[in-house]
């Protein structure tokens, strides 16, 4: 399993319920639990690298719809192997 999968597929099962609670914060999760919520990704980040250490936790900023989660990329100058 890719790493911090299943903390990404646990926001999106849950995207809906933690837009209604936390729209507009940064969610730390680890596994399937909402560790801690911030303002900013910048907290968030701290907090959690001193709490569970380096690659060991997943930050999303919470919003609706898939622009939460979504980069889109345009170029006209790609090679794709």
């Amino acid at each position: 399993m890719l790493p911090l999968k299943k903390e990404f597929d646990f926001y999106l099962k849950n995207q809906k319920e933690f837009v209604e609670k936390y729209n507009g914060k940064h969610l730390v999760i680890v596994g399937e639990n909402v560790e801690n919520v911030f303002d900013s990704a910048q907290d968030a980040y701290i907090w959690a690298v001193d709490k569970f250490g380096l690659g060991n936790f997943f930050i999303q900023f919470c919003s609706p719809g898939e622009s939460a989660y979504t980069i889109n990329i345009f170029t006209t100058r790609a090679i794709f192997a």
